[in-house]
């Protein structure tokens, strides 16, 4: 298996990430976008998870190759990041982030099936692959947030665009890997060997536990939003300087890192359905905690280490759901539902709602809303009908 190239993938897409999440929202500020736009903007980085992730995986499912796809989606997203430049305005500046962030979120759920594939009966171990985009994440968090204390909110779309040629140059070395035969633990039930790959995922798309599942993913996701958005607004405006807000950033991934090294521990132990209500309900703990006690620093690094449970052992837990309820060469278009339903529609309704109340009900109450987002997705998943479809669900 190519662990190490596999992981520089994970790596640079991460550390991108890493670049964009917390630092973003302060450099559109900067540049004299209002909250509102700020919420809408942030909002088309997630809403192209929406179409992208789906286009991909159903191109790459058709061709019955994924890694060309990758490749291209790779280049694009570097060259069209360049236009953030020039891009004066809400409506080109929108226009550009929807075509960049389109080619730079289309490709990963590929990259998931590949990783998948490359690690066959191991799949568990999924999260030690994975926990190099955390690693990603903290260095190029503790880095940027220093750079930027020093040389301003310019210096973000200069990391940005040099992580998203350490992406273009990571997948070219990365070679592609079909969908390898699935034991018949963990074939769907209502799997039809002879029923035409469209139809079945249709059909597995209609199943009561795949819908009550995607909810929860939608839910917990959009529940994110306004930590995405405006977590580090709120920091800097509770009085926390940018290396305090990098630190508090790099703190709940580096904790979510300790999960992933021991995620297949959990999924070994526990099931991943009992995984996603524990972390749906530490998130609702974790939003109000932020929408209330901000000034209060203990509790704001209390609150950062339960991202490990609301992403590292949810994303954990649900991507080990998706392979497990799409199997075969429904793989890309499963993964795609996932990152498109989740990320996408719900990371979209996250960031537009906590636009529009930031500057309407405030901040306190922008994080009540989360987390009444993330107590609906518990509710989605207890009722969700679950049925046998192999070990650890």
């Amino acid at each position: 298996m190519p662990y190490a190239r596999l992981s520089s993938y994970y790596f640079f897409h991460f550390a991108a990430l890493g670049a964009l999440v917390p630092f973003w929202g302060p450099y559109l500020l900067e540049r004299g976008f209002e909250p509102v736009a700020i919420g809408g903007l942030m909002a088309i980085l997630m809403g192209t998870k929406i179409v992208a992730p789906n286009l991909f995986g159903a191109v790459a499912d058709r061709r019955g190759e994924r890694m060309p796809i990758v490749r291209l989606g790779a280049l694009m997203a570097l060259l069209s990041f360049c236009a953030v430049f020039w891009s004066e305005g809400v409506w080109l500046m929108a226009l550009t982030m929807a075509i960049w962030s389109f080619f730079w979120n289309g490709p990963l759920p590929l990259m998931e099936a590949v990783t998948f594939n490359h690690l066959g009966a191991r799949v568990s171990r999924y999260a030690q692959v994975r926990v190099w985009g955390s690693i990603g994440f903290i260095l190029v968090v503790l880095g940027v947030g220093w750079w930027q204390q020093q040389a301003g909110s310019g210096v973000v779309p200069i990391a940005v665009l040099v992580l998203f040629g350490g992406i273009w140059l990571s997948v070219l070395v990365i070679p592609d890997r079909p969908p390898g035969d699935r034991s018949s633990g963990e074939r769907s039930q209502d799997h039809d060997e002879g029923e035409p790959e469209p139809s079945l995922v249709r059909h597995l798309l209609r199943r009561r536990e795949i819908l009550f599942f995607l909810a929860a993913c939608l839910l917990m996701q959009a529940s994110h939003g306004a930590y995405y958005a405006f977590y580090s607004i709120h920091l800097e405006a509770a009085g926390y300087s940018q290396s305090a807000v990098g630190a508090l950033w790099a703190l709940g991934v580096a904790i979510e890192v300790l999960v992933f090294l021991r995620m297949h521990w959990l999924l070994e132990r526990f099931s991943a359905h009992a995984l996603l209500l524990v972390s749906l309900a530490l998130a609702v703990l974790r939003w109000l905690m932020i929408g209330f006690l901000v000034e209060i620093l203990a509790l704001q690094i209390i609150a950062q280490t339960l991202h490990a449970a609301t992403f590292g052992v949810f994303h954990a837990s649900a991507i080990h759901l998706a392979h497990c309820y799409f199997p075969g060469p429904t793989q890309g278009r499963g993964q795609a539902a996932y990152n498109s339903i989740g990320f996408g529609a719900g990371g979209a309704l996250g960031s537009l709602s906590s636009g529009l109340l930031w500057s309407g009900a405030g901040a306190a109450w922008t994080y009540v809303a989360a987390a009444g987002f993330a107590a609906l997705g518990f509710v989605a998943v207890l009722l969700s009908k679950r049925r046998h479809l192999g070990a650890g669900l």
